[in-house]
């Protein structure tokens, strides 16, 4: 089955795949994440700018992407096909900021929507010779710099793009210079100009430089390329064996695309020469079937040109892209390779963006386990130092040995709730300490888990150990008064609380605060006092354990890796080959 041919379930299947791709994060901060990143971008600008689209209206017009490295002439290559202005070339860099469409005024119905590239904004143009809203018109254009802003209602302010074309301020925060936010990119804009010159069912579009000094620029070129039915690759005499074409070519090579290239500036005295080693250079990567087309060097090369070249320079190119836009034939092949290509590279894609879900996955159990084992040793540790009386120390074991003649009930509570603080405190700075150790061999760590927080580890201790000393008042007060129900001669509050509480957490050293309380309370009421208490002291333990150690999960918690993405993107594939 011919893909362009597609059946719904074919297709629905794809957006399914793409649903799940675009569900899929690589937040952790690993060995190959921002590869996957960078491929799961490439992979959504494909199937959203391209594929699904191309697939569901196979009659639209072929898109050719002009693309290259700084300085190649595309801007001028694309003005010279039109045969007028229509993209500003020049000597400053970079030159284009905005990326432009060409279409003919009869197939612009194909880009008034958001079929391919819908995240970009368009800012429309009227056709040669037509009057715009506001009275411009296209001669004044002529010639001159262009301004969006001219165009009124286009929403779209031209200062403000290039100022964060420049700096990037536009951009903070958006698309896949923080990919871990999960956007692809931020709302840009597409100017689309129309002119009858140009070929029905042919369009052109001129792309930002893929190697441009703003992040935003490479990443606008990368996206435009992958809107493509056909790339058209443009670098230079001096250029041509340069690592940014190269790479586009080895690309355009994995996805089997239609591609061509365009061999600019090229001095009269080494046409030969350089087109025979560019050809070899080719042939040696697997492209020796690429059409390649020569430009010579021209003075309308120049940036300070025209910005066009005479006719017969381009003609070749020309006459190629309009042959393919209008021989069904010719024009249904070069889809079909694209689409058939981007597909086809699903097979590798697909299993390498699961593959880094997986170590992502792998990765948060690490840390997971590396917390929980910490605040686990901890809650250990916390149990031997009560059951050995290690609470029992400085100001709370002065008032312990004060009592009850130089030590209130009130003032040992006091100290013996601070002093269980303390040791909470103690065993929580150790776990947070285990964390670190382990977070400094581990890379995830630094966007997994929260950042040690010891004052603020001081200040919720504190709050719960307070909660808990309340709580275990009101368990005295309960008991002394069930005492005095009974008729029985038991004793105040606070000093039930007290002993309760040093016998808790003063271990073999407070037996005699258990033998005082069965004297008061009677043996059955010591007994449930004492059940109740160690209960509230396990609880109030617990709490403030889990708490710690779920704020330092907190930011994995947040980040949703779990192993749901890896089965998701295997299973869309295998749904999508068994459709296929």
């Amino acid at each position: 089955m011919a893909i362009l041919d597609v059946r719904p379930r074919l297709l629905d299947a794809l957006t399914a795949l793409r649903d799940r791709v675009d569900a899929a994060r690589f937040p952790l901060p690993l060995p190959g994440a921002d590869r996957a990143r960078r491929g799961r971008a490439e992979l959504l600008a494909q199937l959203d700018d391209y594929l699904v689209p191309r697939l569901r209206a196979p009659q639209a017009p072929l898109l050719a992407v002009i693309g290259g490295s700084t300085g190649a002439g595309k801007s001028t290559l694309v003005n010279s096909l039109v045969g007028r202005r229509v993209t500003e070339a020049g000597v400053l860099r970079p030159t284009t900021r905005t990326p432009v469409l060409v279409c003919h005024p009869e197939d612009r119905q194909w880009f008034t929507g958001q079929r391919v590239l819908p995240q970009l904004t368009r800012v429309w143009v009227p056709a040669q010779g037509e009057r715009a809203e506001g009275g411009y018109e296209d001669e004044a254009y002529e010639g001159t710099a262009y301004e969006e802003a001219a165009y009124e209602g286009a929403a779209y302010e031209q200062g403000a793009y290039e100022q964060g074309a420049h700096d990037g301020a536009a951009y903070a925060g958006a698309g896949r210079d923080e990919p871990d936010k999960g956007a692809r990119t931020a709302a840009g804009a597409l100017r689309v100009e129309t002119d009858p010159g140009l070929a029905r069912g042919l369009a052109l579009l001129d792309a930002p430089d893929i190697d441009s000094l703003v992040a935003r620029n490479r990443d606008l070129a990368a996206e435009l390329i992958c809107a493509a039915d056909i790339w058209v690759l443009v670098t230079t005499a001096t250029r041509y064996a340069d690592a940014v074409p190269w790479h586009l070519l080895r690309t355009a090579k994995e996805y089997d695309v239609t591609l061509v290239t365009v061999l600019d500036r090229v001095p009269h005295q080494v046409a030969a020469e350089v087109s025979h080693q560019y050809a070899a250079l080719l042939t040696a990567a697997g492209l020796g079937d690429v059409p390649r087309f020569t430009i010579p060097e021209l003075p309308e090369s120049a940036g300070g040109g025209s910005g066009l070249l005479p006719g017969t320079a381009v003609a070749a190119l020309r006459d190629w892209l309009t042959r393919h836009a209008q021989d069904p034939v010719a024009r249904h092949a070069a889809a079909e390779r694209t689409a058939a290509g981007v597909i086809a590279s699903l097979r590798a894609r697909m299993p390498a963006l699961a593959g880094a879900a997986a170590a992502q996955h792998a990765a948060a159990v690490r840390l997971v386990q590396h917390v929980a084992g910490a605040y686990e040793e901890a809650a250990e540790r916390m149990r031997r130092e009560l059951a050995g009386g290690a609470a029992l120390a400085g100001g709370a074991l002065t008032h312990w040995h004060g009592r009850p003649y130089d030590s209130t009930p009130e003032e040992l509570l006091t100290a013996l709730a601070d002093s269980l603080a303390t040791l909470l405190r103690s065993v929580t700075a150790s776990a947070d300490e285990r964390v670190a150790e382990a977070g400094r061999r581990d890379p995830a760590a630094r966007a997994g888990l929260a950042p040690c927080d010891a004052r603020g580890a001081g200040e919720r201790i504190g709050v719960a150990v307070r909660r808990w000393r309340r709580c275990v008042e009101e368990l005295a007060e309960e008991e002394v008064a069930a005492r005095a129900a009974e008729g029985g001669a038991g004793c105040a509050p606070d000093e039930a609380a007290a002993l309760l509480v040093a016998s808790l957490i003063g271990g073999r050293r407070t037996r005699t605060a258990g033998e005082r309380l069965a004297e008061t309370l009677g043996a059955h009421g010591a007994l449930r006092l004492g059940d109740r208490g160690r209960r509230l002291l396990d609880d109030c333990v617990g709490r403030v354990l889990a708490a710690e150690r779920d704020r330092r999960l907190a930011p994995l918690d947040a980040l949703d890796v779990t192993p749901d993405h890896q089965v998701r993107l295997i299973a869309a594939l295998s749904v999508l080959q068994k459709e296929r």
